[in-house]
């Protein structure tokens, strides 16, 4: 494992020395001009790019950081995403409790073996500019507008921290922040979030929840604050486990909340018990634009940042977009804990076009009648899996990354009267197909190898494989074809 990047700049140096980013020196609009950029560049699988003269805002920014699986690797220090999954695997001891308390207590059991807490210190780089009051300006943020439907400028790779006001335990959280003026903004977390849950507790309680986003850090923290880590588990140890190294943090000038030291710029301020302000729309990942919706606002009192900050975001779209980079890496990641909870699993692919939740592709060891059905409820189960929409269950013999040989088993071995499983449950608070919003319609298909014992009496045929003595002969004589 590589020693981990502290900051954003050094993140930024490793990729132009890999030859993985790009600075673009001329003028660029941050209001879409920079979104119709982006988007090519991904589609080709290019590179990061570094905006050094926004025409919005004082900072350069920088984009597509993760637009890849090699750029992925990278941030978290690592040759291949498997990599870390591997080494979460390794540390797990198969004696723990199967179900969600086993991946809780899997994940609890590993960050304590490599336990790398956070640590605190005084001074910041975060801090060495301060505006409160009346100084507090947004605009010197160059805030993207995405796409032309947009009700403004958004600010998409902000880390928000909240703290639960009883247990005081800290959650850190990726949210779309919509920008409604110089120092208010508009807070999307979504009803299944952890912070919706803190602010729920702070309005039953009739006091103001205080909030503390951090923009532009290091690459691993960032990657943490989208990580679907239970509630309970502290996303600064989960990335002091990646890192294989505490994180530093500092206290907020204005809040009770740390932050990491090394970010670029910091947010401070509070949500008023009880206000809402319409927020969107947005085009978002679904690749359409999500409704207005009433959500709560973030006054802010105090805006930190480095003397040379660089500014962090992303575009949001139909896939291809950067944000499957960060997908990915939860999918390989995650991969020991889902198994610890459904120990059938082989493995399992989240498609890039499925946007996360909309398609799961599961591989198993099928042993008995229904399995495939056992395994699809199973993960409807587990934690933020239960919003997936779709579940196709192959053989273990199918890659489950070959989508082609998944298409193959998923269209031919599929009876539909009695291999398609049919049911309700919650879905993803961005779902516009779902005819009622949070919930909807969910299905299960079973592409497995049927049995007798399944009710099919015909004998599963054979599938054609050719010889390994055929095999080897043609590679062997390959030239002399002349093909």
């Amino acid at each position: 494992m590589a020693a981990p990047f502290h900051d954003l700049q050094s993140f930024i140096s490793a990729l132009e020395a890999a030859g993985e980013l790009r600075r673009v020196k001329v003028p660029v609009d941050p209001t879409l001009e920079i979104s119709e950029i982006v988007t090519r560049t991904v589609r080709a699988g290019g590179p990061a790019l570094l905006f050094e003269r926004p025409t919005r805002g004082d900072m350069p920014l920088v984009i597509n950081l993760f637009g890849t699986e090699k750029r992925m690797a990278m941030a978290l220090g690592v040759d291949s995403l498997d990599d870390v999954g591997d080494r979460i695997g390794s540390l797990i001891k198969p004696e723990l409790p199967v179900g969600w308390s086993g991946i809780r207590e899997g994940l609890g059991k590993v960050l304590q073996l490599k336990s790398l807490p956070p640590k605190k210190v005084k001074g910041a780089p975060c801090q060495e500019v301060v505006l409160k009051g009346d100084e507090v300006d947004l605009d010197l943020l160059p805030g993207l507008q995405v796409w032309p439907g947009d009700g403004g400028i958004f600010h998409n790779f902000g880390l928000t921290h909240t703290k639960h006001p009883e247990t005081g335990k800290r959650n850190l959280g990726l949210y779309r922040l919509q920008q409604h003026s110089k120092n208010t903004l508009g807070m999307h977390w979504q009803i299944h979030k952890d912070s919706t849950a803190h602010h729920a507790v702070a309005e039953r309680l009739g006091q103001r929840l205080p909030v503390a986003i951090a923009i532009g850090c290091d690459p691993v923290v960032t990657y943490s604050a989208s990580a679907p880590l239970p509630g309970d588990i502290d996303e600064y140890l989960f990335a002091g486990f990646l890192r294989g190294e505490r994180v530093e943090m500092v206290d907020c000038l204005t809040v009770p909340l740390q932050v990491p030291a090394e970010a670029q710029i910091v947010l401070e301020g509070y949500l008023e018990p009880g206000e809402r302000a319409p927020e969107g729309p947005f085009g978002d990942h679904t690749g359409f634009y999500t409704p207005v919706e009433p959500f709560p606002v973030l006054h802010i009192e105090c805006m930190t940042m480095r003397k040379k900050p660089i500014y962090h975001s992303i575009v949001t779209s139909k896939p291809p977009q950067e944000d499957h980079g960060l997908g990915k890496a939860t999918e390989r990641i995650f991969l020991p804990l889902l198994r610890m909870m459904i120990p059938d699993i082989a493995d399992y692919d989240m498609p890039a076009a499925g946007v996360f939740h909309n398609c799961v592709i599961v591989s198993i060891r099928k042993r008995y009648p229904k399995h495939a059905q056992k395994v699809m409820n199973a993960i409807w189960g587990a934690h933020l899996m239960s919003l997936s929409k779709l579940i196709v269950v192959v053989d273990e013999d199918c890659d489950v990354h070959d989508y082609n040989e998944v298409a193959f088993r998923a269209f031919g071995n599929v009876d539909y009267d009695r291999d398609l499983m049919v049911t309700q449950g919650p879905v993803d608070h961005l779902d516009h197909a779902s005819y009622q919003q949070f919930w909807g319609g969910k299905a299960g298909l079973d592409a497995t190898r049927k049995l007798p014992g399944e009710g099919y009496s015909r004998g599963w045929p054979e599938e054609m494989t050719m010889s390994p003595e055929v095999t080897a002969l043609v590679d062997k004589r390959w030239k002399e074809y002349g093909i």
